[in-house]
């Protein structure tokens, strides 16, 4: 790795972390029971519900994406209890594994990896279902492997197409704060979210958002536990029992910065046009490179409209990924994500993929960096290639 400049952690997630952020965390620990920190968490929590729009309630915990999930299983979840997961990615099949862990008959309907979900599909499932035994739709919004955005407008009214009960339960890891989330209008009854992508702070806290009917619906479900209990963490006149003990203090004064810089100074429309621009530069850039069909590059989700904002994921000959990643990490002080649940696990095929991240703190220069230097990777290591697309991404970016 060169020794000079910054390195560009380009991966997607955890994400670049902006200073004021990090400087917020420098300060020794708070009193958890009066003064600065207790005071500054009402607000928070408001601008966490504006953040997906949703009027509704937010739970927050000290875990990540992954918790966040079990945070969702046991509030709404009992054994023997059935979901139907809509799969297109990695990570939508892992909320599926968890659930199942807890006893949950899972249904999945599987979309591959490079396509959105088709609601008329999850229609069908519901409407199959004439005993109504299926209590929660579990998706992905973005699933972070494939990069494929699904609509979630769509699938709501699919399942109110059906005329079925089920709750619609969304993983918006790798989308809040970066692609529209709209929970609200969309009819999401419950969303998760994680602190290390679009929300721009450290990996540590996870939140479930949820409406009233997933709240009242959760009262009955057999796998709650002191600890994951949504139920107290959504009652604002409560502070210790919000965390479910000892506030994650420090990541708490980072959000707040995070959210500062989001809601109040960029705003949370100009953030979403921000991703919007950096995601169509990425692929114009590798539409040029791979005009050439023989050239082996390609976008993994031939339909724009099913593109992730927030990260891209490419194909190149095998195993040519990789080494470009070992090469811009070694002479470019850039790192790019690998390129996982691409192929079965330990398919030399996984040298094929990547992952270029523009979520969080990103900007034009720092995107035009990461093409520029994927660019001269490839003149370096002699990757076929029509050469122009940093060019033609700066063009996108310019307009």
């Amino acid at each position: 790795m060169p020794d000079t400049g910054r390195h560009y952690l380009a991966i997607p997630g955890p994400s670049v972390i902006p200073d004021r952020v990090l400087n917020a965390m420098h300060r020794p620990a708070p009193d958890i029971y009066a003064g600065a920190l207790p005071e500054m968490v009402p607000a928070l929590y408001d601008d966490l519900k504006a953040l997906v729009r949703t009027r509704h309630h937010v739970a927050v915990y000290i875990a990540n994406g992954h918790g966040a999930w079990e945070a969702a299983n046991t509030n709404l979840f009992s054994r023997g209890d059935a979901a139907l997961a809509l799969v297109t990615g990695r990570f939508g099949e892992g909320w599926a594994q968890t659930a199942q862990a807890l006893g949950v008959a899972v249904t999945r309907l599987d979309f591959g990896l490079r396509g959105a979900v088709r609601p008329a599909r999850v229609e069908a499932a519901l409407r199959a279902d004439t005993e109504r035994r299926i209590r929660v739709v579990l998706m992905s919004h973005v699933d972070t492997t494939t990069s494929v955005r699904n609509d979630i407008a769509a699938v709501r009214a699919a399942i109110d197409a059906a005329d079925h009960p089920a709750l619609l339960a969304v993983d918006g890891i790798a989308s809040v704060g970066c692609d529209v989330v709209e929970m609200d209008r969309w009819g999401i009854d419950v969303l998760v979210g994680a602190s290390q992508k679009g929300m721009m702070a450290p990996p540590g806290l996870g939140f479930v958002w949820l409406s009233d009917k997933a709240r009242q619906a959760g009262q009955s479900s057999g796998w709650r536990t002191p600890y994951w209990d949504w139920t107290l963490r959504t009652q604002p006149e409560l502070f210790y029992q919000r965390f479910g003990g000892t506030a994650p203090t420090h990541h708490l004064f980072a959000l707040r910065a995070s959210m500062d810089m989001i809601l109040r100074e960029e705003g949370l429309e100009a953030v979403w046009r921000r991703h919007a621009r950096l995601a169509r530069a990425v692929a114009a850039a590798f539409e040029v490179w791979g005009a050439d069909p023989s050239a082996d590059i390609w976008l993994n989700v031939p339909d724009p409209d099913s593109r992730s904002h927030a990260v891209t994921t490419v194909h190149f000959p095998t195993p040519m990924a990789t080494r470009l990643r070992q090469w811009l990490q070694a002479h470019a002080g850039v790192t790019l994500g690998v390129g996982i649940g691409m192929v079965p696990e330990g398919d030399p095929g996984a040298d094929g993929f990547l992952r270029i991240a523009h979520m969080g703190h990103v900007n034009m220069h720092m995107t035009l960096g990461v093409l520029g230097a994927l660019e001269g990777a490839m003149a370096a290591l002699g990757v076929a290639h029509t050469p122009g697309g940093a060019a033609r991404a700066a063009s996108v970016l310019a307009a």
